[in-house]
């Protein structure tokens, strides 16, 4: 609680800059920032705001964008947790190739809960289903046709996020056993959403979405014998505090009353 006091109580030593910087460190002091993945955000924490700043009684303020971009803001001190769509284990060993100096070791990851990835295919392919390693050729570049998976004649477009997006990250580590996606002539974007865009534009694509994307478009799927799971963790810099378990806690919670695939 923010709590304002007369003037004529205040020290007149203290003048208007300290009462300023009283003000927003109460005010800061019931708020939690989190950054980072957009399948993280899209699937819990918009949908679900209100929910989890009741049990944990603190005001979230979220900024969504990647995984890697979160974890750099925790490590930065600019948030105070990081959402991944990732293991911690694949997101730290693609940020630690650009940044090696960061203080990766500190990093405390909690498991929230999993989704599964999507394989989004152009609505004029009539390839619907593959077995696993079928897609891993076609990841790893050893199959480039749709003929060769029972399509029509046209190369394989593989569509996915720039690196540092969850869903690349977990197909890597658990699809590929931890090798880079080769697939040649790759079209990246930015963000997520704009996947499933490009899947609709080109006939050849193959995208790399996030179900609940993937299911708010009439872009069809291509499914896998086994699908590839996607986990959500939060992420702390350090052991978390009480006030940063309670976030994390009431993440829990509201994902296990919530959310069913």
């Amino acid at each position: 609680m923010i709590v304002i006091r007369r003037f004529s109580e205040i020290p007149a030593r203290l003048g208007y800059a300290a009462i300023l910087v009283s003000i927003v460190t109460a005010a800061s002091a019931q708020t939690s920032t989190i950054h980072g993945s957009m399948t993280f955000n899209s699937r819990i924490v918009e949908p679900y705001q209100a929910d989890i700043e009741a049990l944990a009684k603190r005001k979230l303020v979220v900024v969504a964008n990647k995984s890697s971009l979160g974890l750099l803001a925790l490590l930065e001190k600019r948030a105070d947790l990081a959402m991944i769509s990732a293991s911690l284990d694949s997101e730290v060993a693609a940020l630690r190739k650009e940044r090696p100096d960061l203080p990766f070791e500190r990093l405390r990851s909690f498991e929230i809960s999993q989704t599964r990835i999507a394989f989004a295919v152009h609505p004029t392919n009539p390839v619907r289903s593959s077995d696993r390693k079928t897609m891993q050729d076609v990841l790893l570049g050893n199959l480039t046709n749709w003929r060769q998976l029972g399509g029509a004649d046209l190369p394989i477009r593989l569509v996915m996020v720039r690196d540092g997006g969850g869903v690349q990250a977990s197909v890597e580590a658990e699809l590929l056993n931890n090798k880079r996606i080769a697939s040649k002539d790759p079209i990246r974007v930015h963000i997520s959403s704009q996947v499933i865009k490009m899947v609709e534009q080109e006939p050849g694509g193959l995208g790399l979405a996030q179900l609940g994307v993937l299911r708010q478009s009439k872009v069809p799927e291509l499914v896998l014998d086994r699908p590839v799971a996607q986990v959500l963790n939060l992420v702390t810099l350090d052991e978390p505090n009480a006030t940063t378990k309670a976030v994390i806690e009431s993440v829990r919670q509201v994902a296990v009353a919530k959310l069913a695939d």
